[in-house]
């Protein structure tokens, strides 16, 4: 008897054993939903929504000075890395939340390191902006 399901019938299935691997084309869809699922948790997050918010801003500032296209896509591209530590560390909270609800030194530094890589970004992004407008105000 070697059916998990007669061993123990009460017993829940792994979600391995329910979860089936999608293949080829169906997994561009699939990896696609799940991105989807990402950024509607994402945008759940104030600090993700001031950030679009200076991702929007960031974009009419540009096209009214008159930047580049390579300007441009080095805001952008800036912006979406931001994005994405932005996820990393809303996804480093709730994994110490759901796995150490209470405080801990270990959870606290898992979340201030998280904390610190978004600001990092921010930074870089502001400099990379006022690097932007300066030279366009300046020597235009």
């Amino acid at each position: 008897m070697s059916d998990r399901k007669t061993k123990n019938p009460g017993a829940r299935p792994l979600a391995s054993a329910v979860i089936k691997k999608k293949t080829g084309v169906a997994h561009l869809f699939a990896a696609a939903q799940y991105s989807a699922q990402g950024f509607k948790r994402l945008i759940q997050e104030s600090a993700f929504r001031h950030e679009l918010l200076g991702f929007v801003g960031g974009l009419v500032v540009f096209a009214v000075i008159g930047a580049s296209l390579f300007e441009f896509l080095g805001f952008i591209v800036l912006m979406m890395l931001m994005f994405s530590v932005e996820a990393l560390n809303t996804a480093i909270e709730e994994l110490v939340d759901r796995i150490s609800p209470e405080i801990s030194t270990v959870g606290r530094n898992a979340k201030d390191l998280g904390s610190f890589a978004v600001f990092c970004l921010i930074i870089a992004n502001a400099a990379f902006a006022i690097y932007v407008v300066g030279n366009r105000l300046v020597f235009f």
